[in-house]
């Protein structure tokens, strides 16, 4: 629930480890937005998604001539199914041109039917009655020092895709690299992937400082270390696995943005299904809350809401973080109640109007809603890589998207895509988590303890009270924290409970 975005997830705007959780639907490791938000701490914006790799057509089945397996990689050689596959027709661009239209529209629709443009809001938020003139110094501070190493991470991320897309760095990059063409797409996105990786480790390492200096990181070195490498192994993976996916079907199908979109869908939302029970363990250990009071009131708060929950567990956020959280994560029988270790030591009131919060998103099947969108929208991005290729295969230097050497252009456009995406979907997140403020009052009917929760996020996550006009509209996940407690005030004055 908190707004401290991830260390240099300027985009994104997201709480460490939380929106990853509350959207779930984000995994969208394919098509517009890139690879998935797995990444629990401090640490940079994801190129490529995050990553980017690429491969050569200078091997042994690429080029003209085509070697082991059968045509070249992305070559004017035919066999293995590679009968110019990879390079599109006018016809063929009229029928996947249509497709994306249409595609669109059911986007469009969707979006617009399943978000709450009409939720009840507060008049213009006054930080000033609720945070002292230090909290708000400390809470722009905090942004001012943190902005820089953010936009220098964000800028590097842009300008490498930028190369990829529109120049032939990554063809030259992954020059060297043999083997079959599978081998190399592999390779070629570990590759870029480490380089990448490389180059914004000290911009990460710069915001952890600043972390630790405001108290907000409690991780050591290595921990962090670890917690980056596993981020971007999984990263690795995925891209890996899905490049691969899509060079194969261009390489066979001549219509290969159809499978491709079928298949994008089908891998978001089915990465949305096991999020909580494989990626989620790989940053945190989550054990059954003890049985108590808290448990009790948590598990009839979630029956009382008509919410199924299967279990309440406590994440040990504190070995990194001292950020306060909670989630419901998972569908069906993975659904869970998580809590951060850190929120157990505020009022039991507060843990539950947090809880109650997250609750909503349950009960308006907001993670469902989030994956459907995720989904399409990487079925849209797979047929617009269909039809913005072919134009930029010839500054990328590379004979088709058969070409192993095309991973980059595809991570490239990848990345880009998901930053343009951006504010349109943070807008759609403020108005989903302004309507999850509302339901958490509806449920428990208690304005007081909801406006002193909100006020104990801040403070203790350190959020911007007074944030800028452009940042908050390009990049504000949640409303301000002023915002939601003005909001709060209007709710008891609409529901006749004394105003706080």
């Amino acid at each position: 629930m908190s707004e401290r975005q991830d260390p240099d997830d300027r985009e994104t705007n997201h709480a460490p480890e939380e929106e990853a959780r509350e959207a779930e639907g984000a995994l969208t490791a394919v098509g517009a937005s890139g690879a998935p938000a797995t990444e629990p701490a401090a640490s940079d914006p994801p190129i490529s998604g995050p990553n980017q790799g690429k491969a050569r057509s200078g091997g042994p089945d690429s080029g003209a001539a085509g070697g082991p397996d059968g045509a070249g990689a992305g070559g004017g050689g035919k066999g293995a199914g590679m009968d110019e596959r990879g390079v599109t027709t006018p016809a063929l661009r009229r029928q996947a041109g249509v497709a994306l239209a249409l595609l669109g529209i059911v986007i469009i629709a969707v979006a617009a039917f399943t978000t709450p443009w009409h939720v009840l809001t507060g008049g213009p938020p006054d930080p000033a009655r609720d945070f002292t003139a230090a909290q708000i110094a400390r809470g722009e501070a905090f942004d001012a020092a943190t902005s820089l190493p953010s936009y220098l991470s964000l800028a590097l991320t842009l300008i490498f895709a930028g190369l990829l897309v529109a120049t032939p760095f990554g063809a030259k990059v992954l020059g060297v690299l043999k083997g079959p063409w599978w081998l190399r797409v592999i390779i070629g996105t570990v590759v870029i992937t480490a380089i990448v990786e490389a180059l914004r480790w000290p911009l990460g390492m710069w915001f952890e400082t600043i972390m630790r200096e405001y108290g907000l990181s409690t991780q050591d070195w290595a921990g962090w270390t670890a917690d980056r490498l596993k981020n971007l192994g999984v990263e690795t993976v995925l891209l890996s696995l899905m490049l691969l996916v899509l060079v194969a079907l261009a390489r066979h199908v001549r219509r290969w943005w159809i499978p491709a979109a079928l298949g994008a869908f089908a891998f978001t939302v089915a990465a949305s299904f096991v999020y909580p029970v494989v990626f989620e363990p790989l940053f945190n250990e989550f054990t059954p809350m003890q049985q108590g009071t808290l448990r009790t009131n948590l598990l009839d708060l979630a029956a009382r809401d008509g919410v199924p929950v299967e279990d309440v567990l406590v994440a040990d956020a504190s070995r990194r973080t001292t950020a306060l959280n909670a989630y419901v994560s998972g569908f069906g029988a993975t659904r869970r109640i998580v809590v951060y270790d850190t929120l157990l030591k505020a009022p039991q009131r507060e843990v539950e109007l947090v809880v109650a919060h997250e609750l909503g998103h349950a009960k308006y099947d907001d993670v469902l809603h989030g994956t459907l969108i995720g989904a399409l929208g990487s079925a849209f991005g797979a047929i617009l890589l269909y039809l913005v290729f072919d134009p930029l295969r010839r500054r990328t230097k590379v004979t088709s998207i058969t070409d192993p050497r095309a991973v980059g252009a595809l991570l490239g456009l990848m990345t880009i895509g998901g930053f343009l995406l951006g504010p349109a979907q943070n807008l759609i997140s403020r108005h989903i988590e302004a309507r999850a403020d509302v339901h958490a009052l509806d449920l428990t009917r208690d304005p007081a303890t909801f406006i002193a929760m909100q006020k104990r996020l801040a403070t203790t996550n350190i959020s911007d009270l007074t944030p800028n006009a452009v940042e908050y509209v390009l990049y504000a996940s949640h409303p301000s924290s002023p915002e939601r407690i003005a909001m709060a005030r209007v709710w008891a004055r609409l529901n006749g409970v004394p105003i706080p």
